[in-house]
């Protein structure tokens, strides 16, 4: 009798000649991983699930890649609705061979979809640098709001669910890493691991009782986001495991954040994460995020191993166990704990304060780099709009701009105990604001650096004009009023930022300590 492997063997060899996928007279390409095999063919693109089984997966029965197709198509339905097409069965012809969507016993099925433009894959736009900030803060935004209208789970996820995937992950390197890693530093990250979970265990409990716990995507990198009407869009979720999509959502996005950081795109990450936090206000989760990403590395690690091991080409085969071996080490490094540090960015309208923070943020802490609480973003959330929308006087007034900064002292404490660094951005114009801030790093014992920034006024006020980001609702006549202020004495890191963006940058790291050619983020500039 033909097993169900042997059987996908004629089938995929069937759907890789021409003519035989509906509509498709062309030549088809193949595409294959460890789990599916793709098959792009005129405007459509097939996925046939392979038959085999894994720690995290059974796809060894028809009725079991059925159940997978259906589910495949409804949770991809939630972010790219125009592109999961149905599911199609591979059906046998009464007298021998086969065919897609016939009337005879389906052998197999097949996930439909309509194809993109490749090009366009977040993997391909990292590696030719074309990523830049309003893409990623664009993708961050659309993947909170994603994560806000996913369905809640509190009996899934917390220290349980967290110690499963370490369980699960364990377990994969044991049966796809023989020969490929060192069996002491599998060890050892397992141990770590489960410290790890225990360290953060009471934490991961009560993010699944507040709600954060939710039905994610599951594998969120790079090549499972592609630009779809000039819009960053989420596919490919995972279906074959809910373990693996309902989980927290920093987890869920921890993926992004080590996708970019294990590419050498640091300043990206830091980007993504902090138009994420500035949207969510979750500084709760960071105590897990180093957890988070390291569970995400091992991940990539052992399905790197599986991908190596099922490789026909052994030059690639020794390419992919390359690559798993760097993420085991990555997988490693993001549990070697640093010491937080705080610093505040201070300066009037226009001095170019949020820029030194964004751009000193990938340089500081564990990755991926700094949290930044910034006032601007902060008020917006406060008063329940969108970070584009502009507030109106109600949004300025003496008790909300109060609630503004004891929410940036607020935020900038919870991310200091959970051992991150934090960057408080703000105009600190008054004394007591940069008494407070101060004290916020103190009581914590750890290191504070306050740096101000100061410039002209022609070159503030062309600043404020000439901006993209309108998280920032000031104007020239709103720096005129600032000018006019008492500042009192200032015993920060005074810091000309009248000249370029560079030399800003340059003495802020200064300050810092910091060597700008020593860890260079990548990707493009606004």
């Amino acid at each position: 009798m033909t097993s169900d492997s042997e059987l996908q063997h004629e089938i995929a060899d069937f759907l890789s000649r021409p003519g035989n996928l509906p509509g498709a007279a062309t030549d088809v390409e193949r595409v294959e991983t460890h789990i599916s095999i793709i098959f792009l063919a005129g405007d459509r693109a097939w996925k046939l699930k392979r038959a085999r089984t894994f720690p995290y997966l059974d796809f060894s029965t028809l009725e079991n890649r059925r159940k997978a197709c259906d589910a495949e198509v409804s949770l991809n339905r939630r972010t790219a609705p125009d592109i999961y097409l149905g599911v199609v069965a591979v059906t046998r012809k009464p007298r021998g061979g086969f065919e897609v969507g016939g009337s005879g016993d389906p052998v197999d099925w097949m996930v439909e979809m309509r194809r993109f433009d490749q090009s366009t894959l977040f993997d391909k736009l990292a590696t030719e640098n074309r990523l830049d900030r309003p893409l990623m803060e664009e993708l961050a935004e659309a993947i909170a709001e994603f994560h806000a209208k996913a369905e809640v789970y509190t009996d899934r996820g917390g220290r349980a669910g967290v110690q499963a995937v370490a369980d699960s992950n364990a377990e994969c390197f044991i049966r796809d890493g023989k020969g490929i890693f060192e069996d002491c530093l599998v060890a050892d990250l397992d141990t770590r691991t489960r410290a790890a979970v225990d360290r953060v265990g009471d934490v991961l409990d009560k993010r699944r009782a507040d709600g954060r716990v939710r039905h994610c995507h599951g594998d969120l990198h790079l090549r499972n986001i592609f630009l779809h009407d000039g819009r960053p869009t989420l596919f490919d979720a995972i279906e074959f495991s809910e373990d693996f999509s309902i989980i927290d959502v920093l987890y869920d996005l921890a993926f992004l954040l080590m996708d970019l950081d294990h590419r050498g795109h640091r300043r990206l990450a830091n980007l993504a994460f902090n138009r994420y936090m500035a949207v969510t206000g979750d500084v709760g989760g960071l105590a897990c995020l180093p957890l988070f990403l390291s569970l995400r590395a091992a991940v990539r690690a052992h399905v790197g191993a599986a991908a190596a091991n099922t490789q026909s080409d052994k030059a690639q085969s020794a390419l992919q166990a390359d690559e798993a071996r760097r993420y085991l080490e990555a997988a490693l490094a993001y549990l070697d704990p640093l010491p937080p540090r705080a610093v505040a960015v201070g300066g009037l309208s226009g001095s170019g304060k949020s820029r030194l923070a964004r751009e000193i943020a990938p340089y500081i802490g564990v990755a991926p780099g700094a949290f930044i609480a910034r006032s601007d973003a902060i008020r917006k959330r406060l008063a329940g709009t969108s970070l584009s929308e502009k507030l109106d006087q109600s949004g300025y007034t003496p008790e909300m701009t109060q609630r503004t900064y004891e929410t940036v002292y607020a935020d900038m404490a919870t991310a200091l105990e959970a051992g991150h660094a934090a960057i408080a951005d703000a105009v600190f114009a008054k004394p007591e604001q940069r008494t407070a801030v101060e004290a916020v790093a103190r009581e914590r014992h750890v290191p504070f650096d306050g740096i101000w920034l100061e410039s002209d006024r022609s070159t503030m006020a062309t600043r404020i004009d000439e901006r993209q980001d309108r998280v920032s609702d000031a104007t020239p006549s709103v720096l005129d009023r600032q000018l006019t202020y008492e500042l009192g004495e200032i015993s920060w890191h005074r810091v000309d930022s009248s000249g370029t963006r560079e030399a800003t940058l340059q003495a802020g790291l200064a300050v810092l300590g910091v060597n700008l050619s020593g860890t260079p983020p990548t990707g493009s500039d606004d």
